[in-house]
């Protein structure tokens, strides 16, 4: 990883706990937001232990680009959890012999880039 990179990741890292620290729930509630204080620190610790070792350029910037979006999607909505998305069963893919596999493929590819790192740890 470059200096380069390696600020930039520094940088979100520092940004998400700056972020913690002002949140405020829009419940108002102290308690709920006490509980999203801490995730959001649980989930920025864990991703980025859990990405410590990536030396791959291309997957640093896919998660520089997810961690940025879902900084943008919780400052924006005021909710730290990641937005789920919705998909009829089998509305991606047509009734063929492999049709389950297409909709397994194109589920994939459909995601959002927020999304990307949620599957894997949930």
């Amino acid at each position: 990883m470059s200096a380069a990179t390696r600020q930039k990741v520094l940088s979100l890292y520092r940004k998400i706990f700056r972020i913690a620290n002002k949140w405020q729930s829009l419940s108002g509630q102290r308690e709920e937001a006490l509980k999203e204080k801490q995730y959001i620190i649980n989930e920025a610790r864990m991703l980025f232990q859990k990405n410590k070792n990536l030396t791959d350029s291309e997957l640093i910037k896919q998660c520089m680009e997810e961690c940025e979006a879902r900084i943008d999607i919780a400052l924006h909505y005021g909710i730290p959890y990641p937005r789920p998305i919705h998909l009829p069963p089998m509305g991606l893919s047509l009734q063929r012999h492999r049709a389950l596999q297409n909709q397994a493929k194109l589920r994939k590819h459909s995601k959002p880039i927020y999304l990307k790192s949620y599957d894997e740890i949930s």
